[in-house]
């Protein structure tokens, strides 16, 4: 009997910024496909209790303290999860993050913290799961990306070129990895929505926002999820180097005069 698909049973997963949002949904995802995963947060209360939520759900998942972003300390975290599960199978770098702020007032705290998070991250996480996944030719190694990478905001310049060079990231370690099993891939997400969190929950922002979005609403954090478990499947094998736009359509326009144009709004 075929079994089911992305079935990630025995897998060993860590997903960075995995405590709530997108990261949250990665985690739950990977977790009922059957893997035993690792929630590398920052927050501790919101990773313990989801934690804890899908525990008594039946499902493998911990949580471990993620605070320091140096070589040295992902390192350790990952050779750590590596050493207690016996291996390592996938990685999934979701934590990221925006200081807005325009470039005229960008100062260099914010932009190596934004720098830091979303793109060194990926390349000291990698690094250190390299050895366990060659150990046992196999290995998922994706990235949370934004559209924010091919298309420009006021305020997030830096955020902007953290993202393209994420993707830049994935085709170039891509490339040196494909004989080894391991691929690498990311998804780009668009304007997902973040209940009760920042100012596009608010109902009158989000109303004008979609209004600008083909399918006519924002995504959901589950979107990104059920991309990223496909690309951590093994149905995904002949993927690499790559990353899944998953907008609504966001960047399709050429303007958001297309759109009204487009629908008659």
């Amino acid at each position: 009997m075929q079994e089911p698909p992305f079935n990630l049973a025995e897998r060993v997963a860590v997903v960075t910024g995995g405590g709530r949002g997108i990261g949250a949904a990665i985690v739950t995802r990977l977790a009922q496909a059957g893997a035993t995963v690792v929630i590398a947060n920052r927050t501790q209360d919101v990773a313990e209790t989801l934690a804890r939520e899908l525990t008594a759900d039946g499902l493998a998942v911990r949580y471990l303290p993620f605070e320091r972003l140096d070589r040295a300390s992902l390192r350790l975290m990952i050779d750590g999860v590596a050493s207690q599960h016996g291996r390592l199978d996938i990685v999934v770098h979701n934590a990221g993050g925006c200081p807005w702020s325009s470039l005229e007032e960008l100062d260099e705290t914010t932009l190596e913290e934004t720098l830091a998070l979303n793109l060194n991250a990926s390349f000291w996480l990698a690094q250190a799961a390299i050895p366990h996944m060659r150990a046992i030719s196999f290995g998922r190694i994706l990235v949370t990306s934004s559209v924010s990478a091919r298309v420009a905001m006021g305020g997030g310049a830096h955020y902007s070129a953290a993202k393209a060079g994420v993707n830049a990231f994935i085709r170039g370690a891509a490339l040196e990895l494909a004989r080894d099993g391991i691929t690498v891939n990311g998804v780009e997400a668009g304007f997902i929505e973040k209940p009760g969190r920042g100012t596009m929950s608010k109902p009158e922002n989000r109303a004008r926002l979609e209004r600008f979005i083909p399918v006519g609403h924002m995504g959901s954090a589950d979107d990104i999820a059920c991309a990223m478990l496909y690309l951590a499947s093994a149905e995904a094998k002949y993927v690499t180097g790559q990353t899944i736009v998953v907008d609504g359509g966001s960047t399709l326009p050429e303007t958001g005069f297309a759109v009204e144009r487009q629908w008659g709004l």
